[in-house]
């Protein structure tokens, strides 16, 4: 790992990186020390601490580059980018065919969609509230459109007769999107009834707090505290199987494994520091994963990235 990722590892999760500078191009025109002005990230937090570890390594070779990064989850993000009001944007699910694609295209914003990592969706539950594994039917019944479940033990007779208290995404998050269309069948579908957040941190607190409490988000944000959490397996029909790094990318963790993705506009990238900061994040992600906690690509996954980014910048030229 080089000193700037090193260095990146005690800020990761802090995602406040100073957003300020000129928005303006580079004083050079390959990298290194000569890149200036400033980059501006938003979207999903499951993406966030890639995304941060990232600019922190960026920044450390390029100090005199700005980058500021945002975690409005991955529909808020999506509004920015596709509004023109950011470089980037990080997404935990692809953008919407139906609603952000042709919001885009009416601000005439051009992209690309950049895998730069993978994740799993954690089912977790309270650290004392000992479930082992839910089947993909008793997540449904818990977390469905008019779910009346208020004990555990209504979902299945063997879990305890404790009161359920859920927390999970709001309906901005890309990880709610893809929950519910992967548990509940269909996309934003889900019971009201759970305390909404777009900050896992807040969601690892109201599990971590609640005796009953129960709730999902982003693998990594369980693996940063899962001292303080039980992990859930989840059987989709073939048997019990945690989240981890193998699982995930093998796809064995179903249905709740996923990509994460940069979407870079054909603009910004015409931009040799934002060209430079995708460059950066390609060429380091073992390294930026590392760093982040986040489930790196696979050798294929990463040679695909790379194909798309280097025909992304090729087309911003």
């Amino acid at each position: 790992m080089n000193k700037w990722l090193a260095l990146a590892a005690t800020g990761a999760l802090a995602l406040g990186v100073a957003a300020c500078g000129d928005d303006g191009g580079s004083s050079g025109s390959g990298g290194g020390k000569d890149l200036s002005g400033s980059i501006k990230i938003d979207g999903s937090s499951t993406v966030g601490p890639f995304a941060q570890a990232a600019a922190e390594g960026f920044q450390g070779e390029n100090p005199s580059v700005k980058v500021s990064v945002g975690t409005s989850g991955t529909g808020g993000g999506f509004e920015k980018f596709c509004a023109g009001e950011t470089d980037i944007s990080d997404a935990s699910r692809p953008i919407k065919d139906d609603e952000e694609v042709p919001l885009c295209k009416k601000s005439g914003v051009t992209y690309k969609e950049i895998q730069v990592a993978n994740d799993g969706i954690a089912v977790v539950t309270n650290k004392d509230l000992k479930i082992d594994c839910m089947t993909t039917d008793e997540l449904k019944k818990l977390w469905n459109q008019g779910s009346k479940v208020t004990t555990l033990n209504q979902v299945n007779p063997k879990f305890p007769d404790t009161k359920v208290s859920l927390f999970g995404p709001g309906t901005d998050s890309g990880t709610f999107d893809f929950f519910t269309d992967e548990i509940n069948g269909e996309e934003g579908v889900s019971r009201k009834e759970y305390q909404p957040s777009e900050d896992d941190n807040v969601l690892v607190q109201g599990v971590e707090g609640d005796k009953g409490g129960l709730g999902y988000f982003g693998f990594s944000y369980y693996e940063q505290n899962q001292d303080k959490l039980n992990l859930v397996a989840v059987d989709a029909g073939d048997g019990c199987v945690k989240p981890s790094a193998k699982t995930i990318q093998d796809g064995s963790y179903k249905p709740l494994s996923r990509p994460l993705f940069m979407y870079p506009s054909e603009k910004s990238l015409a931009k040799a520091q934002v060209k430079g900061f995708m460059d950066y994040t390609v060429q380091n992600q073992d390294e930026i994963a590392k760093t982040s906690q986040i489930v790196p690509m696979t050798e294929a996954q990463k040679k695909k990235g790379a194909e798309d980014l280097k025909a992304a910048e090729a087309a911003a030229k």
